[in-house]
């Protein structure tokens, strides 16, 4: 546990892969269409629709079952995404979601096992990298942020969102009664769990700035969501 401002709510890791089915299967079965429709539109309306970039290929560091990388490809239709997580369990979750996305999409979206960092992707760089939910699942934050530059093509384009650490327990709690009161309690626990894992604002800037990506645009978009943007420097 890692205490931060002083009388705010510490930091509580939780486990960093989520590999057990019955967690993996209500994940994919909950209904997460509006955060990760939000987490398109709040791309879309930094970065707009791509045009400038000649086919390009986007890296989702912790697909997780896919949701989010179909709802990319839906979004953007010339961009061919790879998906990256290290839970088996959630990857075979996937088909039932490739099944109800459209075609086109679909044929997009190409997922793969792999742990961070050591295990690569299928391309070597990439021009877009995007992760959703990945950063408080890692004990080390550095894992993500320097594996998204080892894989990103010069000038490429970042985006990450994550949730927030709540300021109280008070907080947390309200927030999983609030936005999961109708789940099941597995994902009320979860959430609930991820809510003590996040990280704040002011640790995503720190966090930004070891990794020497000071340029970065970090802010709040909801009282449990954050997001960090920016372009990677050409790193040859």
């Amino acid at each position: 546990m890692t205490a931060t401002t002083h009388g705010a709510l510490p930091r509580t890791p939780e486990p960093e892969l989520m590999n057990e089915a019955e967690q993996a299967r209500a994940y994919a079965e909950a209904d997460f269409s509006i955060p990760h429709e939000n987490f398109v539109d709040l791309f879309a309306e930094r970065y707009g629709n791509l045009d400038e970039l000649d086919a390009p290929c986007a890296l989702d560091l912790g697909c997780g079952p896919g949701d989010v990388a179909l709802r990319f490809a839906r979004r953007f239709p010339r961009v061919q995404v790879d998906g990256l997580d290290g839970a088996q369990a959630m990857l075979a979750a996937a088909p039932p979601l490739f099944a109800r996305a459209e075609p086109g999409a679909a044929q997009r979206v190409q997922l793969h096992f792999g742990l961070l960092p050591d295990d690569p992707p299928p391309r070597p760089c990439y021009d877009v990298i995007i992760s959703n939910s990945l950063l408080h699942h890692l004990r080390d934050p550095m894992v993500l942020w320097r594996s998204a530059q080892r894989w990103a093509a010069a000038d490429a384009i970042g985006f990450v969102m994550d949730l927030m650490r709540p300021h109280s327990e008070q907080q947390a709690r309200w927030m999983v009664q609030h936005y999961a009161g109708n789940e099941a309690d597995l994902l009320q626990d979860d959430f609930l769990a991820s809510l003590h894992a996040a990280y704040r604002l002011d640790e995503v800037h720190q966090q930004l700035a070891d990794a020497g990506l000071n340029h970065w645009n970090v802010e709040a978009v909801s009282d449990r969501h954050l997001i960090a943007w920016g372009r990677f420097p050409n790193n040859s």
